[in-house]
């Protein structure tokens, strides 16, 4: 395999982890391809630090712009190393050789252009029990774990939810930060623009996120009675943990999405010390959560929201 053949397979993997989802959108990545390698590195200046001050957020998000870009190579038929070392960059990957590609990978590449963040409630169709042991299978495959909620535990989720959307409320530096992020066109290619966002906050039994601003998407009707609420979550809390965890993110939601299943991520709890607490009281204190995740069957009628901005690659990739 020539250099240039390589350095053109990484630029396009970095290219494919464009669309990976991020905290508010904020895309807190940026790729270095140099002597073979592709190099993952976090970006500061697009981390939240009201409300992820440790970064947490940052890695898990970044986690999920790595499967894409691993989403990628295999495509593409490479079979590559992956390093983690201890500090920047945060991940490196090395392609080994290339080999024919499976349709299987194909299909898996084609998730990462259909996969939305979708904020209207489902319909009252569950989603199936093998289905959800399919991506439970899944997120352990890729490095973490998955505890879907009892009714009794979804009840708590909603209860942690509200603490926790009362605790940004009263912060004024946590709403001053999300209205950096989220409404409007967002002509910079980051956060949440008006057109991704409900037009009121849906009604259901465990709330989204009430990001203050209102949007343009019909919220749709029903509570979520029939969704699926859980609980990702890993044995350690460490930075490779986050990051791993973003991984298994990626990794569950691509996989939800060939299975036409809606994933809405939860952060809120996870960003508030007490709340976090909860939640993993909810796994009876085996693991660390790293998100809580709704998942539930949209209405085939509805067409899917519009993509969010992403900035152009050569803000995020660049090549030495």
């Amino acid at each position: 395999m020539s250099e240039d053949e390589v350095t053109r397979a990484l630029v396009q993997a970095a290219d494919a982890a464009r669309f990976a989802p991020s905290i508010h959108n904020t895309q807190p990545w940026r790729w270095v391809v140099r002597d073979g390698r592709l190099e993952l590195h976090g970006v500061a200046e697009r981390q939240l630090t009201a409300q992820d001050p440790d970064g947490r957020m940052l890695l898990l998000s970044c986690g999920t712009a790595l499967h894409h870009a691993q989403v990628a190579l295999t495509a593409e038929g490479w079979r590559f190393e992956v390093e983690r070392p201890a500090a920047e960059p945060l991940a490196v990957l090395r392609p080994v050789e290339r080999e024919a590609a499976h349709p299987e990978a194909t299909r898996h590449l084609q998730m990462l252009q259909v996969r939305r963040t979708d904020r209207r409630t489902v319909t009252d169709d569950a989603v199936p029990a093998d289905t959800l042991r399919h991506l439970i299978k899944e997120t352990e495959e890729g490095g973490a774990r998955l505890h879907v909620l009892d009714r009794d535990q979804v009840i708590e989720l909603a209860v942690a939810v509200e603490h926790a959307q009362k605790a940004e409320d009263t912060d004024d530096r946590l709403r001053s930060e999300t209205a950096r992020w989220v409404g409007g066109d967002r002509d910079e290619g980051t956060g949440i623009p008006a057109s991704a966002l409900p037009e009121e906050v849906p009604l259901a039994t465990v709330a989204e996120r009430d990001f203050q601003t209102r949007g343009t998407l019909k919220a749709g009707g029903g509570h979520d009675q029939a969704a699926s609420y859980a609980v990702l979550y890993g044995s350690g809390d460490d930075d490779a943990d986050w990051l791993r965890a973003g991984e298994a993110l990626s990794r569950l939601w691509l996989a939800a999405t060939e299975q036409a299943v809606s994933l809405l991520p939860l952060s809120g709890p996870v960003e508030i010390p007490s709340t976090r607490h909860t939640l993993r009281g909810m796994l009876a204190g085996t693991g660390h959560p790293f998100l809580a995740v709704r998942l539930g069957t949209l209405d085939p009628a509805e067409s899917a929201p519009p993509r969010t901005p992403r900035l152009p690659a050569g803000q995020v990739i660049e090549v030495v």
